[in-house]
């Protein structure tokens, strides 16, 4: 019998190939506020969207950078409030659906921003929100949180349901486009949301479980293909599907130590945060074999049914390589003298560490960041 918990369902969901055009039947009457971010509109994928928006007024917002800031995110909310919007679309990858979030809870509730950061201290009423995800790895269309960059490279998360989308589109067709190192590090990004997930030390429940596991077989069985045949629609709307399902579960069992180790790469050398998670996850999950190596033999069952816990890091290594992201923190201009700064960053994660499997303290992190050089 497991013990009793909670499980929140997110977004409700459209998906098909094509869907995305067809927004304005899911928001209220009235002027939207649309995220984006520019690359997207020079590769014209918001094109089919907008036009789906044709006779309302959209005040589209697309200063959105990877990593996204704070002032981006006020900046979407004075535009938004200039617009009188009532709903808002967040459009592209985690970048762009971070910053909707965060705008669509500040632009319903008036609250300010310094008030919010951390678990659960966003308790008023958003704007309605639709996200439209154009990568398979965030699963940030399907999670209440929203992760901002603070300063020059501190990282703040806004944690609470009422960043839940109102509904998530799953057009695998707004994928197909994705440049291959993209697919792969997106790919990743979505595997460590799963297992992190089914590992989790708070929340883990059934539920959130069973999600992870079909993501992670979703994710690996598909990965390869989606990145040797990006115009595969099979493999794309699986990865999709998969990135929604690991979103799901990590939104209700939270992610942990690699993405602690994972975020000061991005914060401080600009390093994407799906590569991040590809470079520390092999150290992270030797970190906690001790604690983890039953959950991880149970996930290795759903892709490396031979190889028991160990094989689920070996799997993963090959996979990694296989789908050409860089094995190495030095492949991406970290060296040794670097270590330091990010241990210490690292252990400012707190949100995230107290959901590892196994304690992870300065020297650990630095020993992590040492190895993976």
């Amino acid at each position: 019998m497991s013990p009793p918990f909670t499980f929140q369902y997110g977004p409700q969901v459209v998906s098909g190939i094509g869907v995305s055009a067809d927004l304005s039947r899911l928001l209220p009457d009235g002027p939207v506020l649309f995220v984006t971010d520019a690359n997207l509109r020079a590769l014209g994928l918001c094109h089919a969207a907008l036009a789906g928006l044709a006779g309302r007024e959209v005040a589209l917002f697309d200063d959105v950078a990877e990593d996204p800031s704070e002032e981006s995110a006020l900046a979407a909310v004075a535009l938004g409030r200039q617009a009188g919007a009532l709903s808002v679309v967040g459009f592209g990858g985690g970048s762009p659906m971070d910053v909707a979030k965060a705008a669509a809870y500040l632009l319903g509730s008036g609250e300010q921003i310094d008030a919010i950061y951390g678990v659960g201290l966003a308790q008023g009423q958003g704007l309605p929100l639709v996200l439209v995800p154009t990568t398979a790895g965030t699963g940030s269309e399907a999670t209440p949180i929203s992760i901002l960059t603070v300063g020059e490279t501190s990282k703040k998360g806004i944690v609470a349901p009422a960043l839940y989308a109102r509904w998530a589109v799953l057009d695998a067709a707004l994928t197909a486009s994705l440049p291959r190192h993209v697919t792969a590090a997106t790919g990743v990004d979505a595997m460590v949301h799963a297992i992190e997930a089914f590992t989790s030390l708070r929340l883990k429940n059934p539920l959130s479980d069973a999600l992870a596991k079909e993501a992670l077989r979703l994710l690996a069985a598909n990965v390869r293909t989606a990145c040797d045949d990006p115009g595969n629609m099979a493999a794309r709307d699986a990865m999709l599907r998969g990135s929604y399902l690991a979103g799901l579960a990590f939104a209700n069992a939270p992610v942990a130590g690699v993405h602690a180790l994972a975020y000061p790469l991005g914060g401080h050398f600009h390093v994407p945060h799906g590569l991040s998670n590809a470079l520390m996850l092999p150290h992270v999950l030797a970190h906690n074999m001790p604690a983890a190596r039953d959950l991880y033999a149970e996930l290795a069952a759903e892709i490396a049914p031979e190889g028991g816990a160990q094989g689920l890091v070996e799997h993963l290594r090959q996979l990694t390589l296989d789908i050409g992201l860089s094995p190495r923190l030095s492949d991406v201009g970290i060296t040794a003298s670097d270590c330091d700064l990010l241990a210490d960053e690292a252990m400012k994660q707190e949100r995230l560490l107290v959901n590892n499997p196994l304690p992870i303290t300065r020297a650990d992190a630095k020993r992590m960041y040492e190895a993976a050089l």
